[in-house]
């Protein structure tokens, strides 16, 4: 099988590119041909892959609309030229054959966002040309007759997929993201906590909440700064990993808060490992995330995770048991379960749970239900 893979922007800090290089691996040990499309690449090409380079010209005052559309438009036509068997996008592209809604429902994400931001947002929303071709592309996508399957990691974005665009159920699979259960492993804490406590001048007795994921908007920073304020307890202290444009203000409003001394922002990291292995809670107050990968990592590593219901990854929580869930945007009830998983011996106490939640999802589980997919669309 020939099959072809399109990220437009590849940046080793996601989580979709990291499910992209564990369904290579996995392909290519099926002997499998596998084509990386992109637009652009950052870092070192993953070993044995072709990566070809799609940037058709395109006019640079106008915007991310005409850079997006342009590739777009030279996806399309590769889809066409019919060199490729299966055509896996983790972009809105109509004509792909298979997409991974890794980011979930555009219009979903835009309608918890302008609810959180306000009227003004919502208005900006609807004046914007590109969120609207964003969502045209997603419908056209959905309703176009080449694609054969969607994958989807939570039961959340299949459910929303189902009811918005009508998708047939046969055509939505089920395919969480799998996670390394070695690399990830509670022994994390023995080799790594008093190490990392001590470069970041953190007391040792200090409990500590870990949140990783970019797209601090989105993901819930703003408001996992002001629930952090909001804690009788002065003692935990904040890890913050990700790569965002949104840093410097994230900085600034911890300081407003109060609660700059508790913070570290650490930016992105290439290996997160040492830093499951420091914290005792890890959190993810997402508005909108279908399922990250950063939460699994966190389960394996046997640590407790606080999220949202807007979180694909809730439906692997069981509320005291491995973590907490609380409403997204809701600084009290954020607060409240922080001070809950930071209570001595608390986080402790549900560290078994936490990775015995995560042990049903081996990378290898993943892979296998990939190629199963894929086999299946060939045939």
């Amino acid at each position: 099988m020939k099959l072809a893979v399109v990220r437009q922007k590849y940046t080793p800090f996601g989580g979709a590119e990291r499910f992209v290089e564990r369904a290579l691996n996995a392909l290519r040990e099926e002997g499998a041909q596998v084509t990386l499309l992109c637009r652009s690449w950052e870092g070192a090409e993953p070993a044995g892959f072709p990566v070809e380079v799609c940037d058709p010209p395109w006019p640079r005052w106008m915007g991310r609309l005409a850079r997006d559309r342009s590739f777009a438009e030279g996806i399309g036509a590769v889809i066409a030229s019919g060199r490729f068997d299966l055509v896996q996008s983790h972009e809105r592209i109509p004509g792909c054959h298979v997409f991974r809604a890794g980011d979930g429902v555009h219009a979903t994400w835009l309608e918890i966002r302008d609810r959180a931001r306000g009227l003004l947002s919502s208005l900006s929303t609807r004046l914007s040309p590109w969120h609207r071709w964003v969502m045209e592309a997603e419908a056209a996508m959905f309703a176009h007759p080449n694609l054969q399957a969607v994958i989807c990691n939570s039961d959340m974005v299949r459910e929303d997929i189902a009811r918005r665009f009508g998708v047939p159920p046969e055509k939505l699979r089920l395919v969480r993201n799998g996670v390394d259960l070695e690399r990830f492993h509670p022994r994390l804490r023995g080799e790594h906590r008093q190490d990392v406590l001590a470069r970041l001048g953190i007391p040792g007795e200090a409990p500590v909440i870990l949140y990783v994921g970019s797209g601090f908007e989105r993901k819930g920073v703003p408001f996992l700064l002001r629930a952090l304020a909001a804690l009788e307890n002065r003692g935990p202290r904040l890890l913050v990993v990700g790569k965002d444009r949104w840093q410097k203000a994230m900085e600034k409003l911890a300081a407003r808060l109060g609660v700059a001394d508790r913070v570290r922002f650490l930016g992105g990291q290439k290996d997160v490992a040492p830093l499951y292995g420091a914290a005792d809670v890890f959190c993810l107050p997402t508005l909108y995330d279908p399922f990250p990968n950063a939460a699994m990592e966190a389960l394996a590593a046997g640590l407790p995770v606080v999220t949202t219901r807007n979180s694909g990854a809730a439906e692997l929580i069981r509320p005291g048991g491995n973590g907490l869930v609380c409403e997204a945007a809701d600084v009290a009830g954020l607060a409240a379960a922080l001070e809950e998983a930071c209570r001595p011996g608390r986080a402790a106490a549900m560290s078994p749970a936490a990775r015995a939640s995560a042990m049903p999802w081996p990378m290898a589980d993943t892979a296998q239900r990939l190629i199963d997919l894929y086999r299946s669309l060939g045939a």
